[in-house]
């Protein structure tokens, strides 16, 4: 099967998180079936910067990107302006599917009317990206009116992360026939040999008796990373060792964080790594005792990593659920100060908890979530739409 992907940023633009490792292990693992696979996307590379070589083969796979016509809108407002991709559109009669990458991009609509021009079935993947209760709701109700009703109901298949999301794309017009619910996934032979401990916090300094409460992921208004840094004061005050350990790019939160920080005077108990990848993300899990990320939304890829490198996971109850968390590799508190401390202080205080929720995390990322039993579903997934065009 020949197979395009379309996402608006590929490796190694790692600054942009979540969709992009998806589409890349899916794309390597599908690879390795037999398939060929594309990858159409942007030169983004970060806020700044740009990737030079527009094509590429990575993993077997290979990489076509065309240039954007704003770097920094793409990075601050996720809207990608592939200038030469609609001019290369005609290309993807070549492909026997089309798997596309995050909804609201300005690319779909036109990979969209080139797909149905060609009879080419296309699956969606919002990635969680459905909601409009975040910043820009406007903007994404226009887009919605113009291009991503017709974008959602004209695609062979839609893919949802949770049973939330499932419901969303009805709520906007999807049939539920059309609506398939496949988590994400990891690639465990990254975890087979980890680092030895000690490597990160001989890094950045600390101390072997500090215990490390880790946030990992982008420096996003969204994540709730203020409540955390207010329940770490107050957890600080019962464990005086705590150290919070913040990683990541700074997506426009950085410096109200940083003013935070200074107001509530923690500025010696909290480190701003800024972004670490390979295996320098896997020292901080490994050295980290608790992983918190306060917020979030979907099926985060760092979830998994936490639970691959046996570190235990607390989160709370805004914005979506997860049914494989909660008193089984962590704890799923109320949106509240004093919940979420009580949560991470009763982990850092029980080694025998911490060590069994880390453990049932290796069991579950081995037996629900490995990549290659993903990819075989998402296989049958686009031999299914194929079917269902040629009827």
């Amino acid at each position: 099967m020949k197979i395009l992907q379309v996402i608006p940023y590929f490796v190694p633009a790692w600054d942009f998180g979540g969709p992009l490792p998806v589409c890349y292990e899916l794309s390597k693992q599908l690879v390795k079936r037999g398939h060929e696979v594309a990858v159409w996307t942007t030169d983004a590379l970060n806020a700044r910067s740009r990737i030079a070589q527009r094509t590429e083969t990575i993993d077997g796979i290979e990489v076509r990107r065309f240039k954007n016509f704003s770097n920094s809108l793409a990075y601050k407002y996720n809207i990608s302006s592939p200038i030469g991709m609609a001019l290369a559109a005609d290309d993807i009669k070549g492909y026997d599917i089309i798997h596309i990458h995050e909804y609201r991009v300005i690319q779909n609509a036109f990979i969209r009317s080139y797909s149905k021009k060609y009879q080419i079935p296309y699956i969606l993947q919002a990635h969680g990206s459905l909601v409009t209760f975040f910043q820009k709701g406007w903007l994404k109700r226009i887009f919605d009116k113009l291009w991503g009703y017709r974008i959602l109901t004209d695609a062979a298949k839609v893919i949802a992360l949770t049973q939330t999301e499932a419901e969303q794309y009805k709520g906007m017009g999807v049939s539920s026939d059309k609506i398939e619910i496949v988590p994400n996934g990891i690639d465990l032979s990254e975890y087979e040999n980890l680092p030895q401990g000690g490597e990160f916090r001989r890094k950045y300094g600390l101390d072997d008796n500090e215990r490390i409460i880790l946030y990992l992921g982008r420096i996003h208004q969204t994540k709730g990373i203020d409540l955390l840094t207010r329940a770490f004061v107050r957890l600080s005050e019962e464990v005086s060792v705590a150290k919070l350990v913040i990683v990541g790019p700074d997506d426009g939160y950085l410096p109200a964080l940083k003013r935070l920080i200074k107001e509530l005077h923690v500025e010696e108990k909290v480190l701003l790594t800024g972004p670490v990848y390979g295996r320098d993300k896997l020292e901080a899990y490994v050295d980290a005792d608790i992983f918190v990320t306060p917020s979030f939304y979907g099926f985060p890829v760092t979830f998994m990593e936490a639970c691959a490198t046996g570190t235990p996971i607390v989160t709370t109850e805004r914005w979506d659920h997860l049914d494989w968390l909660d008193g089984q590799v962590g704890y799923v508190t109320p949106y509240d100060e004093k919940k979420l401390t009580k949560a991470i202080t009763t982990i850092l205080v029980n080694r025998g908890l911490a060590e069994q929720f880390g453990a049932n995390g290796r069991d579950i990322v081995k037996n629900r979530f490995n990549w290659a039993s993903i990819a075989e579903r998402m296989e049958r997934i686009y031999a299914n739409a194929q079917k269902g065009a040629a009827a």
